[in-house]
């Protein structure tokens, strides 16, 4: 352990040398096994089970002769809705923080939890996200491998005892290391890192061990899978004369993703309303999904095979069940935003950049079929389209422009593409504006909690929790409603610690306790896992707790032993008083 110790210790250089290639380890290794989990629910539910062919992209053994073919047509829902069933159970009984995209709760970790993540999510994640993915659920594997990846990192961290601001970083660069790794992308997995924190900004402190995270996830990872691009490599000619088009494919993918944005969390608020068991929820929205998938099956999964064949053109191969064929062409991308949104909006697991690449694509394929009816000779072929469709619409929807530009150039070996590319992006993400899929992003680094001591006031980071004094406002999860109702009035409070033989177990909510019976145990209502702090934390540190929980407190624990809260109070109390002791010195 002193060895271990020893690592933080270490100049900037030396030690992200030796964390990054660490982190970058467990980002290979995660991903490979998340991968072959959802091999294995893919090969259980739609293979064994539903009989379907699935089909792959080029990276992945895809062949360009896929027929698509179900021995088990009606067999699809309800293979959607027993994963959506299953993966609902194991989040909410387990770790019901694991729920949704992944991506997201990294980045607000990062922010708001000084990177601290619960051990037992990595393994919540991944079991809960291929089962929904693997089922059919319309799902992407980034978001899930990014968690996956910064959960062990924190713990990591935690191991060699890295300060908060490094855990924070490793998290950082989990992220992007698991997700340019799973995508076989680290170039753009590394900037990705700095830029998916922020909307309009970077993180430029997480680039160098990014890059050697990245690097060794990678490597480790296309050891086993192979190095091909996931869309194999795709050469197409660049023509000054197609950047007007591309512009105007940037203005439908900015548009597009507005209302991806807004159908997902639309939906997500709804089943977040809905008075119904939390583990029904999920079953719920994969039973639309399950309707959908018998008329759209290109919604289901990852849906990457789906994206290879619309950018080979090899249209003759999407079923269409009779329906006109350009029909089907332009409801995709609007069945798969809504598909998305279900599944994982309803409380299912699984990422939403996957489903961004397959919306992007499909709607690149429509401007092609548009301009290629005005210009036959100019829009010749559809794939330079479908990938620029690809990256302009996560770009604006991640608001992670720099990074996926990078990315899905990796994924498609597409060089050639960036001028085109670029121009896409840029007007997408200004056409989107601050909608984002990623709602724990902040604009820049002025506004995040982990940057505070440096726009804020400085005389709070010299003011350490022990010095400020605690004071106890915990319940017992044995008390009742009414209890814990009298203590909040009595202490003027909306939220108390909940404490269990000397340990910090969760929080309850007075908001969660309204119109309840007064007799009902607090254990019950609880909500578990809370973030603390611990005596040598600051002022400063405590203060970007509150502002985040929307609280007027946080708990201090040490060595796993609860001690009591600071509160907003008696942070300001201990700043007047100083203020205070340096006008008497001026004077």
């Amino acid at each position: 352990m002193n060895e271990m110790n020893k690592i933080a210790s270490l100049p900037y250089m030396k030690k992200w040398l030796i964390v990054a290639s660490l982190l970058g380890i467990i980002s290979g290794v995660s991903a490979l096994v998340f991968y072959y989990a959802i091999i294995a629910a893919e090969h259980i539910f739609l293979g064994s089970f539903v009989g379907m062919s699935i089909p792959r992209p080029a990276g992945e053994g895809g062949i360009s002769g896929f027929v698509y073919d179900v021995k088990n047509f009606w067999y699809i829902p309800i293979s959607i809705v027993i994963g959506g069933i299953l993966s609902g159970a194991i989040v909410y009984k387990f770790a019901p923080e694991a729920e949704g995209h992944g991506t997201d709760a990294a980045i607000k970790s990062f922010h708001y939890d000084q990177g601290k993540i619960r051990r037992r999510i990595p393994l919540v994640k991944g079991i809960a996200s291929a089962i929904t993915i693997g089922s059919g659920g319309s799902a992407g594997r980034e978001g899930p491998t990014a968690q996956i990846s910064a959960g062990i990192g924190s713990f990591i961290a935690d191991t060699i005892g890295l300060s908060d601001n490094d855990r924070r970083m490793a998290v950082a660069v989990c992220i992007g290391a698991g997700i340019g790794t799973i995508f076989k992308a680290p170039i753009g997995g590394a900037i990705l890192a700095a830029e998916v924190l922020y909307k309009r900004d970077l993180e430029t402190e997480v680039i160098y061990p990014s890059i050697i995270a990245s690097a060794i996830g990678y490597s480790i990872f296309g050891s086993v899978v192979g190095f091909t691009p996931i869309f194999g490599y795709n050469l197409v000619p660049f023509s000054v004369l197609r950047l007007p088009m591309y512009a105007i494919l940037g203005i439908v993918t900015g548009l597009l993703a507005i209302l991806y944005i807004k159908t997902f969390y639309g939906i997500h608020e709804f089943f977040n309303k809905l008075r119904i068991s939390r583990y029904a929820k999920p079953a719920m929205g994969a039973f639309v999904v399950g309707i959908l998938a018998l008329f759209f099956p290109e919604i289901m999964a990852t849906g990457y095979g789906w994206v290879q064949i619309l950018m080979s053109g090899s249209l003759q191969q999407i079923p269409t069940f009779g329906a006109p064929l350009l029909l089907m062409l332009i409801l995709l991308p609007f069945v798969k935003i809504v598909a998305t949104s279900f599944s994982i909006g309803s409380g299912g697991s699984g990422g939403v950049f996957a489903p961004g690449i397959e919306i992007g694509a499909s709607a690149g394929l429509l401007v092609f079929l548009m301009f290629h009816a005005i210009n036959p000779s100019l829009a010749a072929i559809a794939v330079p389209f479908v990938i620029i469709g690809m990256l302009s619409f996560f770009g604006a929807a991640g608001k992670a422009p720099i990074s996926v530009l990078i990315m899905v150039v990796e994924m498609t070996g597409s060089l050639q593409l960036l001028p085109g590319a670029m121009i896409a992006v840029l007007i997408a993400y200004f056409v989107s504006g601050d909608n984002t899929i990623y709602r724990s992003q902040v604009p820049t680094r002025k506004d995040s909690p982990v940057h505070f001591g440096e726009y804020n006031v400085p005389m709070l980071t010299g003011m350490t929790i022990e010095g400020i004094g605690l004071h106890d406002i915990s319940i017992s999860p044995i008390s009742t409603v009414s209890n814990a109702t009298r203590k909040m009035k009595m202490e003027g409070l909306a939220s108390l610690p909940v404490v269990e033989k000397g340990k910090l177990i969760g929080v309850i909510y007075l908001l969660d306790i309204n119109n309840t019976r007064g007799s009902e145990r607090i254990r019950t209502l609880m909500r578990t896992g809370s973030t603390y702090l611990r005596l040598q934390n600051t002022a400063d540190e405590a203060w970007e707790v509150m502002v985040k929980n929307k609280s007027t407190w946080v708990s201090v624990v040490e060595k796993g032993r609860y001690l009591g809260v600071v509160t907003l109070d008696s942070i300001l109390k201990c700043y007047k008083g100083k203020i205070a002791s340096l006008r008497r010195n001026q004077k």
